[in-house]
């Protein structure tokens, strides 16, 4: 661990948290992780509060949370005091959302597993069945997206769309 006065560079400090520089760069760019002070050269001189603010972001982006979500995140842990309860909200939407995708992608795998059973790769590519379906724009590989119908999902989604209309330009 390291000394609260301690000091390092951007170099030290992906090697601490194993984030590359341009990385640790692009999250100061976008304000998750605070501006370092610097040299008199110009230099970034970074302390332990960035190494272990880092690793929350590092951690949190590894489990497929949005920038947006850690930056909630971020924001929900400074105040040690209040109820958990919109943490638990945030990784429950998330563990849902993965629940999705997971179904999206079994039904990909699906789809392409019929493809490949159709060919077997003994013919020409000119007789290959997987390039024959890939092809025939009238033929659906995988099934469309079944909207999902749990009230946590149908309450999500319209708060999407009155947060997508807000968020519009005049």
């Amino acid at each position: 661990m390291a000394r609260d006065d301690e000091q390092m560079t951007i170099g030290a400090l992906g090697q601490a948290t194993g984030v590359g520089a341009e990385t640790i760069r692009y999250y100061e760019r976008i304000e998750l992780l605070p501006q370092p002070a610097r040299t008199a050269g110009g230099y970034r001189i970074y302390r332990p509060e960035h190494v272990r603010r880092l690793n929350f972001i590092r951690r949190s982006r590894e489990l497929g949370l949005s920038i947006e979500d850690v930056r909630e995140l971020l924001s929900l842990a400074r105040d040690r005091l209040r109820p958990c309860a919109r943490v638990d909200r945030l990784v429950r939407d998330h563990i849902h959302d993965l629940d999705h995708k997971i179904d999206d992608l079994q039904k990909l795998r699906a789809a392409l597993q019929r493809l490949a059973d159709s060919c077997r790769g003994g013919g020409r590519v000119s007789e290959c069945r997987i390039l024959e379906a890939l092809q025939e724009a009238e033929e659906t590989l995988a099934e469309p997206a079944v909207p999902c119908a749990e009230e946590e999902c149908v309450e999500r989604r319209a708060g999407d769309k009155a947060r997508a209309r807000r968020e519009r330009p005049a």
